[in-house]
């Protein structure tokens, strides 16, 4: 079944299998996320290997305050909701939704990395720099990495409404909102381990 099988308005219920092309898109975005999956396995690893190597800056226990990361943690939980309601509408051929649902994604996005520059900004003044200690320079590789992959899921979403918006709801830009999603439930579940792991952890010591 080719593009132009299905016109804009007149898609199957998941168009983003409707070609072999899209469900070979979805199962390629699959394996990708494997690799990432693995690099950030490695790093936290290494995070765990050096979070007490504190040398002469700050504890986790003495920088981390956990009720501005929890919030932060909320808004992209609530994100990662949003880019469900955004598949549910594709789903339904309900465009005007799915790019309503969409933009809201990329605005819980934006305050979510807002907390985070505001964290490391925080976390600076308080002398926990990258080169500060072996902890620092794996916390921020770690976290920052993450904030990077967040970064990324905005703009390319954002482009993705763009495209919308000029060619439509198709079964061509259909796998692409459907890969976004699930890179974007990647990240927040990438997130949930980092609360756990770094933040939690660190917390209690």
């Amino acid at each position: 079944m080719s593009a132009h099988d299905h016109a804009d308005g007149h898609l199957p219920h998941e168009p983003e299998k409707a070609t072999l092309e899209g469900r070979n898109k979805v199962l390629g975005f699959w394996l990708f996320l494997g690799a990432e999956t693995v690099l950030f396995g490695t790093l936290f690893s290494a995070f765990l290997a050096l979070r007490h190597n504190t040398g002469d800056g700050p504890t986790s226990q003495e920088l981390f305050e956990l009720p501005m990361v929890f919030a932060a943690t909320m808004i992209l939980l609530f994100s990662s909701l949003m880019s469900v309601f955004a598949v549910q509408a594709m789903h339904k051929n309900k465009v005007k939704p799915m790019l309503g649902w969409l933009l809201v994604t990329i605005l819980l996005g934006l305050g979510f990395l807002g907390l985070e520059v505001y964290e490391f900004l925080t976390y600076i003044d308080e002398g926990h720099k990258m080169p500060t200690s072996a902890f620092s320079s794996s916390f921020y590789t770690l976290v920052g990495f993450h904030g990077a992959h967040v970064a990324f899921g905005i703009l390319w979403i954002g482009l993705l409404i763009l495209q919308v918006l000029k060619k439509g709801l198709t079964v061509v830009t259909a796998p692409k909102i459907y890969v976004s999603a699930i890179y974007w439930h990647f990240i927040d579940v990438v997130w949930v381990f980092i609360f756990t792991v770094v933040y939690l952890m660190g917390k209690v010591g």
